[in-house]
């Protein structure tokens, strides 16, 4: 569709070359056909980002085998492990990456080199054309494993298309505009982007590996009008720009998500970049991506006001996607009044839950999430974290993000996460453990700064200090590490 609308428009810029849509469309199809030739029965990526990424994402939907990006930045020992998950496959390896690779029968390994290079010398005069049909797997993504084994998330087709065309008009981007891409190829924003940015008809962008100076010089040089991002990734940025003096002058948008999102953060960029429209998109790996919206107009309207309530929106999501339903649900799947607590459902065309072996879906189309979380009386979404999470004291439900909250408006704390730790009297204890601005640190007086701002059950008992937290690489931060620590 968008080859036939503008097949000579720049499509994607890599790091040695660009594409146009027609150029992408055909070297899509002859991939395809020289992936079907190969054994196995699905298409793996093991790489950084680059204009061979896009390429290889349409030509496994025509050869009608799924797609399987691999997480990189894995151990050896675990990538191998999800490497023999696929089989049997054929997988695309960065150069770099290879000898990481352990050979295995079931697997076909080609270098990224030797992909380019077939790339170079095939070509293929057919339009497009799809073998598979709308449910077929397109995607399998394994799941971060935060506990336990990774599962495989499978998307369909069908999944992937209502949300391309839910959320984007297609070749509605104006010619000049170009988007940043710096997330991973295995995460589900990554394909999403793709898939968007083709539909969409903006340029492509690729930075293979997020440092926040290359992000910068890359935004200045490409003329980036829009760009994704993780919090982690956004505060890095904001000390680049602010020691540099830079505005970033041709961003018109940037969204984030992928993480919990510290409202100081959130300000300042508003603050540093007034010109840029800010966009929270929440959404799951299961759910094809974005579910809830938190949109530039709410952005502005809440850090302008002086309502507490209108102020507070600043830390939901937003609102679900037109397209969705959701609801908050309790223990016994009770549909759950504004600001109670609970867990998060979601039921739409877009919502896969689905992993392999295994249906998560309910039977009437509702998925849980696993995500605890709350609405306000206009329907606004406010995550609390994972269910997994919360920590239970002597049976109250008491929710990380929120002492989190109340803690980073400290002026002495960097950074900060709250974990529960076992506790024989009450279950569960609150720990806090905390990245502070300075050595001269009193958690005594922290101590009475949460309880002053919450109530005692909500002041932790424990603090521990650290010079970083842990977090993955699309800004989640891994409280199972903090967790294991405290239990040692």
């Amino acid at each position: 569709m968008a080859t036939s609308s503008s097949p000579d428009r720049i499509a994607i810029t890599g790091s040695r070359n660009s594409l146009t849509f027609q150029e992408l469309s055909l070297l899509s199809q002859a991939v395809a056909d020289w992936a079907k030739e190969q054994p196995g029965d699905k298409l793996v990526f093991l790489g950084v980002n680059d204009w061979i990424f896009p390429t290889i994402v349409f030509a496994s939907g025509l050869a009608g085998k799924p797609l399987v990006p691999l997480n990189y930045r894995l151990p050896d020992a675990e990538l191998n492990n999800l490497l023999d998950r696929t089989a049997p496959s054929v997988a695309i390896v960065d150069d770099e990456m290879i000898h990481r690779v352990s050979p295995r029968e079931d697997v076909v390994l080609f270098t990224r080199s030797d992909a380019e290079h077939m790339c170079e010398n095939l070509t293929n005069e057919q339009a497009l054309v799809r073998d598979s049909e709308e449910e077929d797997k397109a995607l399998l993504l394994f799941t971060s494993g935060t506990t336990g084994e990774p599962k495989t998330a499978v998307l369909r087709h069908a999944h992937l298309t209502s949300y391309v065309i839910s959320t984007v008009e297609l070749m509605s981007a104006e010619e000049d505009e170009a988007s940043l891409v710096s997330v991973p190829p295995y995460h589900i924003a990554g394909v999403s982007a793709v898939l968007t940015g083709i539909y969409g008809g903006r340029r492509i962008v690729y930075l293979p590996e997020f440092q926040a100076e290359d992000w910068v010089d890359k935004t200045v040089h490409e003329k980036i009008t829009h760009a994704m991002v993780v919090p982690t990734m956004l505060s890095r940025i904001l000390d680049v720009l602010e020691a540099r003096g830079e505005t970033l002058p041709f961003l018109k948008a940037l969204s984030y998500g992928g993480g919990r999102m510290p409202q100081t953060v959130i300000e300042r960029a508003l603050e540093l970049l007034p010109h840029v429209d800010f966009i929270n998109a929440y959404g799951l790996t299961e759910t094809s991506s974005t579910i809830a919206i938190l949109d530039p107009d709410d952005h502005r309207k809440a850090v302008a006001s002086e309502d507490p309530k209108i102020r507070q929106r600043l830390g939901s999501v937003g609102r679900p996607l037109p397209t969705l339903e959701l609801e908050i649900r309790g223990p016994e799947g009770q549909v759950l009044s504004n600001r109670e607590s609970g867990e998060v459902f979601v039921r739409g065309d877009q919502v896969a839950g689905e992993y392999l072996h295994k249906r998560a879906i309910l039977d009437d189309g509702w998925f849980p999430t696993n995500d605890a979380g709350w609405l306000d009386e206009d329907g606004y979404l406010y995550i609390e974290g994972r269910l997994d999470d919360v920590i239970v004291r002597g049976g109250e439900n008491i929710s990380p993000g929120e002492i989190e909250d109340v803690l980073r408006q400290h002026p002495d704390i960097a950074d900060v996460a709250v974990i529960g730790v076992p506790d024989a009297q009450w279950g569960e204890n609150v720990a806090a453990v905390i990245v502070p601005k300075s050595e001269a640190i009193d958690t005594h007086e922290l101590s009475c700064w949460v309880k002053s701002r919450l109530r005692s059950t909500k002041t932790p008992q424990h603090w521990v200090v650290r010079k970083e937290l842990p977090y993955n690489e699309t800004g989640k931060l891994l409280r199972r590490v903090l967790k294991a620590e405290m239990t040692v």
